[in-house]
């Protein structure tokens, strides 16, 4: 990606990873019906928010980090016709290990 964003505060640039588009059974799921992604893996993060003296607080979250994330959350964008999510570290459920 030529483009290059950067997050700024607590935030976090996520690269959905789309759902199958076929059922175990075999049905193929249209665009309408299938489940908005809520596994991504991160591309870029901000420097993280600060505290109420001003201090940095650093982000859990690191650049390759594959996450779980609220179902609704961040931002959608499209760049370069790939669709990313800008979301803030709260939205983040949990890092996937493994």
């Amino acid at each position: 990606m030529s483009t290059k964003l950067k997050p700024l505060g607590d935030r976090l640039v996520v690269e959905p990873i789309e759902q199958e588009e076929m059922t175990a059974s075999g049905l193929v799921l249209p665009e309408t019906a299938k489940e908005k992604p809520q596994q991504g893996n991160v591309l870029s993060v901000g420097p993280g928010r600060r505290d109420d003296d001003g201090k940095r607080i650093e982000m859990d979250v690191a650049v390759g980090d594959r996450v779980l994330f609220a179902k609704y959350a961040g931002t959608e964008i499209k760049i370069e016709s790939k669709k990313l999510l800008i979301l803030k570290e709260s939205d983040v459920l949990a890092i996937l290990e493994g």
